[in-house]
């Protein structure tokens, strides 16, 4: 039982966090300012999540083109 408990985490952890850690944790961040703005203000908190979206692909998008090595992509 404990062995199907830790690959049925181990599961979902990759499934979750897969390949970057920082989009998942972004998501996070995301979901829980939409949760805060819906229910703690009268701010309309829809566009949180679009937003979050498109940052979070900008970013890891940026992140998946740059050379392993860190040098600069020249333009």
């Amino acid at each position: 039982m404990i062995a199907w408990l830790r690959r049925f985490g181990a599961f979902w952890y990759d499934f979750v966090v897969g390949d970057d850690w920082r989009v998942a944790l972004g998501v996070v961040i995301a979901l829980a300012l939409t949760y805060i703005l819906s229910t703690a203000t009268s701010i309309p908190s829809w566009w949180v999540l679009p937003v979050a979206v498109a940052i979070l692909l900008t970013l890891s998008l940026r992140r998946a083109i740059q050379p392993k090595g860190g040098a600069k992509v020249e333009r």
